[in-house]
């Protein structure tokens, strides 16, 4: 377990933070002292997220509805949250656009640019807008939230895994860039995580092979060396290394969470 006052005062903005590891990733935040910036597409789905939060940590939250793609969106965001509390101390990039898509052979390349401007240009417009406040105040940590999907390449996943690609090597360049302005930059690769949405999708997969959740649960698990479908608070404790001043000599590094689904 990590210290109860590891990230004690640090300011933590998320996008995508209203659900699933954004929401796991939040509420871990909060029980190690930070305060917390949540920010998603939707108003309603931030606000209820950062209230449920606050209420069973009893941490500092604060909601904003940001659309990553839209500069505009972006700006304004910052501003509230800079209004709010000041400082942005670190910043997790969460949010991401995915999805099955047709063979590449047969591929609309407008789909790929959607996919691209979450994923890529989102994140790396939302991450240009935080360098000059971490700049300003001697330093920050950023972490992006990648995929296996990069590293286990399948079909009909194209343009979802290039992007991520296309995120690991701007996040590498990044750490080059910020590295003097003492500015860390890191991925984290979950695989498959457990979580309410992937609960969903093997519940579906057993209807399909007529058999049980559990038993598509221990096909997917058997995969992995430790026969274990990490959770959402697996994941977020390797964001909390990235975060938390334990990685201060780490940056321009990618660490694999999978339970050993493959070996990078």
């Amino acid at each position: 377990m990590f210290q109860a006052n590891l990230l004690q005062g640090k300011v933590i903005l998320i996008t995508g933070g209203g659900t699933g590891l954004g929401r796991a990733m939040g509420e871990r935040f909060l029980e190690l002292g930070a305060k917390l910036a949540i920010c998603g597409r939707r108003q309603d789905v931030a606000e209820q997220a950062a209230a449920d939060m606050a209420l069973t940590t009893g941490g500092e939250t604060f909601a904003t509805r940001c659309d990553v793609r839209h500069a505009d969106q972006v700006e304004a965001m910052m501003d509230a949250v800079i209004e709010r509390f000041g400082r942005v101390d670190v910043l997790v990039n969460n949010a991401f656009k995915g999805g099955v898509e047709p063979l590449m052979a047969e591929a609309n390349v407008e789909i790929w640019r959607q996919i691209f401007d979450v994923n890529v240009f989102g994140s790396l417009q939302l991450t240009q807008s935080v360098i000059p406040i971490m700049r300003a105040r001697g330093g920050g940590a950023i972490v992006f939230i990648n995929s296996m999907s990069m590293r286990v390449i399948e079909a009909k996943f194209g343009g979802y895994a290039a992007s991520k690609g296309a995120l690991m090597v701007a996040a590498q360049t990044l750490a080059k860039e910020l590295g003097r302005d003492k500015i860390r930059v890191n991925t984290v690769v979950p695989g498959y995580i457990w979580g309410p949405a992937l609960q969903g999708y093997f519940k579906s997969l057993a209807q399909q092979q007529h058999t049980t959740p559990e038993a598509v649960y221990a096909e997917i698990a058997s995969r992995t060396a430790l026969n274990h479908i990490p959770t959402s608070e697996e994941i977020a404790d390797a964001v909390i290394f990235f975060a938390s001043d334990l990685s201060r000599a780490i940056t321009g590094q990618a660490l694999d969470v999978n339970g050993g689904h493959f070996f990078h």
